[in-house]
C-alpha cells in the first residue's frame, strides 16, 4: 500500500477530494484513483527500485527457509536482547514519511554542506592545500573504472591500471635519487614504521643475528612530523625494538649510533620546514653498521638533493638506503586528514625486504612487452608467515591520481610549482 507523504501539494489534492460519509463502490474506486494520482507525485528517481537487493519475494522465500514469518522475528532471533535498540532511530527526515529522491537529497546535503566554514588550513605537517586538475578529478577520480578497481592481480585485464602504477613507481624513483619504488602504501605514518620494519629484517632482529647480538635500537629525529613519531613508537613496541629521539640540528644522534643500532630517520624537510643536511649522519650511520632512512617530501625533492643522492652521486654508498613520504600534494585533496598514498623507494639488493606491491615489466606469451605484479608472491600478500608486512595496504587510486599530476605537470611544471610555494613560504 501506498504511504501518503505530508506533502503541501499533496495536501491540497486531498483536501479538493469529497468526503463521504458512507463507503459505496463509487467513493472506493474514487478513493482508489486519488491513491493513484498521489502515487505519481512521488519521486521517480529513490535509491529503493536501483537497489539489487532482495526484494519482497525473495525475502519471503528466505525466511521461510528459516521457519519464520518477518524480518522482526529474525533480528529477535539473531540480535542479543542486551544491544537491540528498543526505539526508531531517531534520524532527522526519516520521521515525516517524505520519500525523496536522488536529485532532492543531494540538493538538501548540498545546502547543509553550505553552512560548513571553508578556511585555509595551515597545518601542515605533511598536509597540504593542493589544486586537483578537472581532467584528473574527472577522468580518474570521479571514474568507477578507475575507482572500483582492485589489486591487478589478473594482469591480463589490468594493464592500463599497472602501467599508472609503474608511472608513480617511476617519479618516486626519479625524485628520491633511489633505483626501486614500490606501488605505494597505506600513508606516511605507517610507511615510516614500515620502513623501520624492513631495516629491522636487514640489520636486527630479522637479519639471522641471535637475539643476544642483534640490533634492537632505532633512532628516531625529534622534528619527524609528530605522527610518523608516535605510529613509529607504536609498531616498535610490538617488535620489542627501542626507540630513541634525537635533536637533528646538533651530533647527538652520531653519538647515539654504537653497535646496538640498526636504523636511523629523518625528516626532510623538517616538520617545522628546516632543510637540514644529513650527509655526515648518513656516513656515520653506515659506519657503525645502520641504516639510513629519509622521510621527504616529493614536491620538494623537485629543487633538494635526493636523499638518493646524499653520498656524492646517484645511489651513492652514503646516501639514504630507504625514502618514504606522502604523495599528498601531488593533487590529492586532503579529505579531513585521509586516506594518501604514501611512497617508499629503496636499493635493488633490498628488493626482497621491500614492503608491499611492486609493478613491473615483464613479457607475454606473445613475446609483448606487459606489466604485472613482480618479484613478490600473492601468498606474500595474504599470508602472515610469508609477508614482508602484515599490513600491505596500498592506495592505489590515490598512487594512480599523483602519477597522472606529475604526468599532467612534467618536470618544469613541477618544479614551477615547488619554487612557486617556496616564494609563499618566505613571504609568510
Amino acid at each position: 500500500m501506498t504511504t501518503i507523504p505530508s506533502d503541501p501539494k499533496i495536501a491540497s489534492i486531498r483536501a479538493s477530494t469529497p468526503s463521504h460519509a458512507t463507503s459505496t463502490p463509487a467513493t472506493n474506486q474514487q478513493h482508489m484513483q486519488t491513491r493513484d494520482r498521489l502515487g505519481l507525485l512521488q519521486p521517480s528517481d529513490t535509491f529503493a527500485h536501483r537497489h539489487i537487493g532482495p526484494d519482497d519475494r525473495e525475502v519471503a522465500e528466505m525466511l521461510g527457509s528459516l521457519g519464520l514469518d518477518s524480518l522482526e522475528q529474525l533480528t529477535q532471533a539473531t540480535v542479543p536482547a542486551s544491544i537491540r535498540l528498543r526505539k526508531p532511530l531517531l534520524i532527522p527526515g526519516l520521521d515525516d514519511h517524505n520519500i525523496r529522491g536522488e536529485a532532492e537529497l543531494l540538493s538538501e546535503l548540498r545546502a547543509v554542506a553550505r553552512l560548513n566554514t571553508v578556511n585555509r588550513s595551515f597545518i601542515g605537517m605533511g598536509y597540504h592545500g593542493t589544486i586537483t586538475p578537472a581532467v584528473i578529478l574527472r577522468n580518474v577520480i570521479e571514474n568507477p573504472g578507475w575507482y572500483t578497481q582492485y589489486t591487478p592481480y589478473q594482469a591480463e585485464i589490468a594493464q592500463g591500471r599497472l602501467e599508472a602504477l609503474l608511472n608513480f613507481q617511476t617519479i618516486v624513483a626519479d625524485l628520491t635519487g633511489l633505483p626501486l619504488a614500490g606501488a605505494s602504501l597505506l600513508d606516511e605514518a605507517t610507511a615510516a614504521a614500515e620502513a623501520m620494519g624492513m631495516a629491522y629484517s636487514i640489520n636486527g632482529a630479522g637479519s639471522g643475528e641471535s637475539s643476544k647480538t642483534a640490533r634492537h635500537t632505532f633512532l628516531c629525529a625529534d622534528d619527524c612530523h609528530p605522527q610518523t613519531i608516535a605510529v613509529v613508537q607504536t609498531r616498535a613496541e610490538g617488535l620489542g625494538i627501542q626507540v630513541r629521539l634525537f635533536n637533528s640540528r646538533t651530533d647527538a644522534a652520531s653519538k647515539q649510533l654504537d653497535d646496538t643500532c640498526f636504523g636511523v630517520i629523518v625528516q626532510y624537510p623538517t616538520s617545522d620546514g628546516r632543510v637540514e643536511c644529513y650527509q655526515a649522519l648518513t656516513k656515520a650511520a653506515h659506519s657503525s653498521g645502520a641504516l639510513m632512512i629519509a622521510a621527504t617530501d616529493l614536491l620538494a625533492l623537485t629543487l633538494l638533493k635526493p636523499p638518493g643522492e646524499w653520498g656524492g652521486e646517484r645511489n651513492g654508498k652514503d646516501s639514504a638506503d630507504i625514502a618514504i613520504g606522502s604523495s599528498q600534494r601531488f593533487g590529492v585533496p586532503m579529505g579531513f586528514g585521509g586516506p594518501h598514498a604514501a611512497f617508499i623507494a629503496t636499493r635493488e639488493e633490498f628488493v626482497r625486504k621491500l614492503p608491499g606491491r611492486i609493478i613491473g615489466v615483464s613479457r607475454d606469451s606473445q613475446g609483448h612487452p606487459a606489466l604485472r605484479m613482480a618479484i613478490q608472491t600473492r601468498e606474500q600478500h595474504i599470508k602472515r608467515e610469508k609477508a614482508t608486512s602484515n599490513i600491505c595496504t596500498a592506495q592505489a587510486l590515490l598512487a594512480i591520481v599523483a602519477g597522472f599530476y606529475g604526468v599532467y605537470h612534467g618536470p618544469e611544471g613541477l618544479k614551477r610549482i615547488a619554487q612557486r610555494t617556496h616564494a609563499f613560504a618566505q613571504a609568510f
